[in-house]
């Protein structure tokens, strides 16, 4: 085997390796962004929740406040 051969074996393997590393980095990228983007959406929908179940109670205790200040 000649030795330009050998080098460029070498070349290639290398490059390969970088090139699956990069494959590797991108996906995980990708991977981080769309866990980001499910966690946004999921925390927007309990934040909904959290200020409906808010506004109810804060109704239902004006309710009870004015009933029973009207009974008096």
């Amino acid at each position: 085997m000649c030795q330009k051969c050998s080098n460029l074996n070498e070349f290639v393997e290398n490059n390969m390796l970088i090139d699956e590393k990069a494959q590797i980095s991108a996906e995980m990228v990708l991977l981080i962004g769309a866990i980001l983007v499910i966690v946004l959406v999921a925390g927007s929908y309990v934040f909904d929740i959290s200020q409906s179940v808010a506004g109810n109670i804060s109704s239902v205790i004006d309710t009870a406040r004015n009933s029973t200040i009207n009974k008096m």
